[in-house]
């Protein structure tokens, strides 16, 4: 919340909720840890290698063919700035989330019980 950023966590066991996340772990997968001994003792340096050649060299279709470099870049003009976020985030009608999902839902659900 010091951050203005949103929490929003996702039920278990559910790709479907988080394919972004879930299809940037198939790609290292199938394109990094495949591809390396996990017992180099250069694993992080080779790892730091693959981070810089994903996100500057290689396209991603889901960006239209463009690097994470190039498309941040070009939509950078139209991200807003640190004041206009907090000058638009209303702390109040944040509450603060659990991150064990079950947990939260039935936070949520006791506090909707104690307004009404």
């Amino acid at each position: 919340m010091d951050y203005c950023i949103k929490f929003r966590p996702i039920k278990p066991r559910s790709p479907h909720l988080n394919g972004k996340v879930e299809r940037s772990q198939q790609t290292d997968l199938q394109e990094f840890y495949s591809t390396v001994d996990l017992r180099d003792p250069e694993l992080d340096d080779k790892l730091s290698q693959w981070q810089f050649h994903y996100n500057y060299f290689r396209p991603h279709s889901s960006l239209g063919g463009k690097t994470p470099i190039e498309f941040a870049s070009e939509h950078s003009a139209s991200a807003p700035f640190w004041d206009q976020i907090e000058a638009l985030y209303e702390e109040t009608k944040e509450r603060i989330r659990e991150q064990a999902y079950w947990r939260d839902l039935r936070m949520a659900k006791l506090a909707r019980k104690t307004k009404t």
